[in-house]
């Protein structure tokens, strides 16, 4: 068993979001784990830049409202306790509503192979962030 000595709060380059986005470190597992976990914060309205990852993306809602949208234009709204799970290789975004700060655990995984895990892209622009949203379906109602 190891403890890991806490890192600073990081805080997120322009060249990867639009708005404050700040993040504490929470796991970036050793050979051989992949494991990488990220307490992220937003500022409201900022978000990501356009990203994909090799091996895939989890987000879970600690407080506040994400928006989490793909190319394809369907934007989320997930609440605190929720979950949306974004699939290799699936270009998306992810932020905060406009009116309130939002925070989520964030978990990934390395390649292993030494290939980005994270491949950035272009902001979000003004209408891909304001188009209009919806919230997941409810477990027993069709998708």
């Amino acid at each position: 068993m190891e403890f890991l000595p806490q890192q600073p709060t990081g805080r997120g380059p322009a060249e990867w979001f639009t708005g404050d986005v700040w993040w504490d470190v929470l796991a970036a597992g050793a050979a051989p784990s992949r494991l990488r976990a990220n307490l992220v914060r937003f500022a409201p309205g900022a978000r990501t830049h356009w990203h994909t990852h090799a091996l895939g993306q989890t987000l879970h809602v600690v407080s506040g409202i994400a928006l989490v949208g793909t190319r394809d234009g369907v934007v989320l709204e997930a609440h605190p306790g929720e979950s949306v799970v974004c699939p290799p290789g699936e270009a998306h975004w992810h932020g905060a509503v406009p009116d309130r700060f939002m925070a989520h655990l964030a978990l990934w995984e390395a390649t292993g192979d030494g290939s980005p895990e994270t491949v950035w892209a272009e902001a979000v622009t003004g209408d891909q962030y304001g188009a209009a949203r919806r919230r997941a379906p409810e477990p027993d109602q069709p998708k």
